[in-house]
């Protein structure tokens, strides 16, 4: 199973979209608190649409307990601070970033990928 770790997230419709991503994918999807935003939002439950109920959700109170409660070797966590390594996402000369969700959907297609999408249908 693939995990994507949120830390600190501040936007509900990010990571809205990211719980509808995880339900498609069979990811579990972390959030490490504080979170910028609560779970009832409603942004939040409209960027994720229906896929609530299909989702893996798991809120962790701060990052020592979600990573404690992965035994994954590999962690790509996404932040907007407070990383000591980063993995670079190529684009267009001159633009300044996806947002979050974007982000998000690129690293865990291309980690399925890489594992020849086992589970896949």
């Amino acid at each position: 199973m693939l995990h994507l770790i949120l830390f600190e997230p501040e936007i509900p419709p990010n990571t809205g979209n990211l719980i509808r991503l995880c339900a498609n994918t069979g990811t579990q999807l972390h959030l490490v608190e504080p979170l910028g935003f609560r779970l009832d939002d409603r942004e939040l439950r409209r960027a994720g649409l229906d896929y609530h109920e299909w989702a893996t959700l798991r809120v962790h109170p701060d990052w020592p307990a979600c990573a404690a409660s992965l035994s994954e070797s590999r962690i790509f966590a996404a932040s907007t601070r407070n990383a000591t390594r980063r993995l670079r996402i190529p684009m267009q000369p001159g633009q300044r970033s996806l947002n979050l969700s974007n982000a998000g959907a690129v690293l865990v297609f291309e980690a399925w990928r890489q594992l020849e999408f086992t589970g896949g249908a």
